[in-house]
């Protein structure tokens, strides 16, 4: 996959709820971090799905609409705009994709 086609895939994913379709973007040894600060909240796919198979359990109504997205060399940056996630209206969201060899090796967000 290109960098874009890995954060769409995901996105795709995200957005039917579907935890085994959002995780095959992603490198076994994915980390993913919030930003600003670079705390990290997950490494791999087991700490992912049990992160997101929560959210996605918890928030039926959540979708994600892509905003802009910049893809340059093996990065992609998305702004985001999220809906459903329970006990927020809105929630707007950046969100950027290092993709190695076709899978996300890491990836930051920005709420």
């Amino acid at each position: 996959m290109t960098p874009a086609e890995a954060a769409q895939a995901q996105l795709d994913a995200y957005n039917a709820r579907d935890i085994d379709a959002f995780l095959i973007p992603y490198h076994t040894d994915v980390e993913l971090f919030r930003l600003p600060g670079e705390e990290r909240f997950a490494r791999g796919r087991d700490e992912m799905r049990a992160i997101y198979s929560e959210l996605f359990a918890g928030a039926p109504e959540l979708h994600c609409r892509l905003i802009t997205r910049i893809a340059h060399d093996r990065f992609v940056i998305d702004h985001e705009d999220v809906t459903g996630m329970p006990g927020r209206e809105r929630l707007g969201a950046v969100a950027i994709y290092e993709v190695v060899n076709g899978l996300i090796r890491r990836a930051w967000f920005l709420k």
